[in-house]
């Protein structure tokens, strides 16, 4: 009777654990590649914004939309009326009851006539129902932030105009405010992965801290991505590892969700987490506004 050949069962669980051991080695690696092509994408959406921020700006004498608004204005006089121009984006994008919904609405902002694509305005990794997951970091002529603005000087076109220390004009309102740092180094857009609580992305000036509605976003393994008013965007992995893990909570209509510190503002405590703090204010603002010893 002829012998049946077949795999023992030590060869059996030997080719089990390679397929064990090769399947822990190239799931990471796939699932890095995925984050790294969403990367891609989100870096392009962020320039294609950029661009038409300079856009906007270049056919406006110089003038840098205006975040705060959400309001659809058909006539001049209806923003002389109320006293407020366009916000960077229209209601259309502000949390839509669908697709279908939003590109239906007219009212989809400033930037709409420059880039008329939905998709541009999300990060595809952004929150679920969250039609914008990225927003103009404060100081491109979005709400007011203590020691940044000169009172007083509100006009209905501008709001305020920004406080100049030595060559670095803090608030910016017109793109010839940019000088020192030059325009490769300061901020525009950045991905927060859910449409922002305000208008904008808000970090102090004057305060080492965190804002509460502004936590620093995690993105893309660890980091997040950030255009610049040159037009370039770029990836910044955090250094700190209390940076990604300061404690957040999730706030939930049963609608939508957002992402926010838990409790106050925070203060970093590490050299790491302090350097991650100033890189994003340094870069929103073109300056710290305190002391912070060695410049970093």
């Amino acid at each position: 009777m002829r012998k049946v050949k077949g795999f023992t069962l030590i060869e059996l669980l030997v080719v089990i654990a390679v397929i064990a051991l090769l399947m822990a080695i190239l799931v990471p690696v796939l699932r890095s590649a995925r984050e790294r092509a969403h990367r891609v994408v989100c870096l392009s959406n962020l320039r294609q914004l950029t661009f038409a921020w300079l856009a906007y700006a270049d056919e406006h004498d110089g003038k840098i939309v205006q975040v705060e608004g959400y309001t659809y204005k058909k006539t001049r006089s209806d923003i002389v009326r109320e006293g407020r121009v366009d916000g960077w984006i229209g209601k259309a994008l502000m949390l839509p009851e669908s697709r279908a919904a939003m590109i239906e609405n007219p009212d989809k902002g400033a930037l709409w006539p420059y880039i008329k694509d939905v998709d541009v305005y999300k990060c595809s990794r952004g929150m679920a129902g969250h039609a914008v997951t990225y927003a103009p970091v404060v100081s491109v002529n979005g709400v007011n932030v203590e020691g940044t603005y000169m009172p007083s000087t509100d006009l209905w076109e501008l709001k305020n105009f920004g406080k100049r220390v030595g060559s670095t004009v803090l608030k910016l309102t017109n793109l010839a405010d940019i000088i020192s740092p030059g325009a490769a180094q300061r901020a525009v857009f950045i991905d927060l992965g859910q449409t922002p609580v305000y208008d904008d992305y808000m970090v102090y000036y004057l305060y080492p801290m965190w804002s509460w509605h502004s936590p620093p976003p995690i993105r893309h393994q660890d980091g997040t991505t950030l255009s610049m008013a040159d037009g370039h965007a770029e990836y910044w992995n955090w250094k700190g590892r209390e940076t990604v893990t300061i404690p957040r909570e999730i706030m939930d209509n049963g609608k939508y969700a957002y992402e926010l510190l838990e409790g106050p503002d925070y203060e970093p405590q590490t050299e790491d987490g302090i350097y991650d703090l100033q890189r994003l204010q340094k870069a929103t603002w073109g300056r710290l506004g305190y002391s912070a010893g060695e410049d970093l």
